[in-house]
């Protein structure tokens, strides 16, 4: 696993936005000074200040379920 630093989503990077925001409201620390008291915008900050990175876990292959000639779903 590596520590990624650039988001390859909007989707992923609201997701770190608010995991960091929660601890931020737990007491940690911000790694940037911020303009703002609100913990979502420190977060922001943080990320934009290349101070929040993520580990993405390894891929995980798709197992689809057998089916029938029919292309239903065999249920076992």
């Amino acid at each position: 696993m590596q520590v990624e630093t650039e988001f390859d989503s909007n989707y992923r990077k609201v997701l770190v936005a608010a995991r960091r925001a929660r601890q931020l409201q737990n007491g940690t620390p911000a790694l940037v000074a911020s303009h703002s008291t609100k913990v979502c915008r420190i977060a922001q900050d943080e990320i934009q200040a290349g101070k929040i990175g993520y580990v993405k876990k390894d891929d995980i292959p798709v197992m689809k379920p057998p089916v029938d000639e029919s292309g239903l779903p065999i249920m076992v």
